[in-house]
């Protein structure tokens, strides 16, 4: 009787992953076969024309690029500090429960209700305006719960034997952290950080109200100022733009390289946890 109640959860795990993976499939082709033929060198290296029907990407990948680097700057080592704090010197009582809750459920906000409460302290309250500044300080406050939360499962998974044998040899505690603790925790770290910022790299609600633009001139990037992004670019060509019709194809190449980028970012945290991993072992 267990093995059949296991081989009916493996059959039932298989077409659950089957499922998942035809459905994904189906839009990848859709996306491959519409935005292949608009890639090209001008596209992806030029400027946007003729109200956004003709020319290329170049400013909205930038910006996407900028503004990624930006949150990365803003919420990483924030974010790897609290769960230090929280993992490894916090007392395990009633408040550092109620903390590590608050932050779970911080995780489970849309991204929208960020957006507004960026509009509001960052953009009106601070008077930062509409720039990448504060989209990026949105973006940073949007992926925190995430790192947190993944760095403090990464540190979770070290033995606290490791710990004591460190502090049996004299070391102090934040030595201990230092030269043992977060070098075994860095490829579940490091994971958890580009999963996060390929996914905040992929966002429009957040930045909507807090300074991405439709059209810029220019490829140059200022902090200060308003920026052209991959997200909300596919946005507008999708639904907002006056010739959707003509722009279409323009606007499923943009969805593929957006796609293609927050992959490569997915990839380069499998490569880095195989390649840590393989250095362990």
């Amino acid at each position: 009787m267990k093995k059949l109640n296991k081989f009916l959860e493996w059959i039932v795990l298989l077409f659950c992953t089957g499922t998942v993976l035809l459905f994904l499939g189906v839009i990848l082709y859709d996306l491959v076969v519409k935005g292949a033929p608009a890639l090209s060198w001008d596209f992806i290296f030029f400027q946007p024309e003729k109200a956004m029907t003709a020319g290329g990407i170049f400013p909205a990948i930038i910006g996407t690029i900028f503004l990624t680097l930006l949150t990365a700057l803003f919420c990483i080592p924030f974010g790897i500090c609290c769960a230090i704090y929280l993992n490894e010197y916090a007392a395990d009582g009633w408040l550092t429960r109620i903390i590590r809750a608050s932050i779970r459920n911080l995780s489970g906000i849309p991204s929208i209700i960020y957006g507004l409460f960026g509009l509001a302290l960052f953009v009106q309250g601070l008077g930062l305006g509409t720039s990448m500044l504060s989209a990026g300080l949105t973006l940073g406050l949007l992926s925190l719960p995430y790192i947190i939360t993944t760095t403090e499962e990464s540190l979770r998974r070290i033995p606290n034997s490791t710990r004591e044998a460190a502090l049996g040899i004299g070391a102090t505690q934040y030595e201990s952290i230092r030269d043992v603790v977060l070098p075994s925790a860095l490829p579940g770290i490091l994971t958890g950080v580009v999963l996060t910022l390929s996914r905040a790299a992929g966002e429009t609600a957040p930045i909507l109200f807090t300074g991405v633009a439709f059209f810029i001139t220019g490829s140059s990037v200022q902090i200060n100022q308003e920026f052209m992004a991959l997200p909300y670019h596919l946005y507008m060509l999708s639904t907002q733009h006056q010739a959707i019709e003509q722009v279409r194809p323009l606007a499923y190449g943009t969805a593929l390289v957006l796609i293609c980028v927050v992959f490569f970012l997915s990839l380069t945290a499998f490569y880095i946890r195989h390649q840590y991993s393989k250095n362990e072992r």
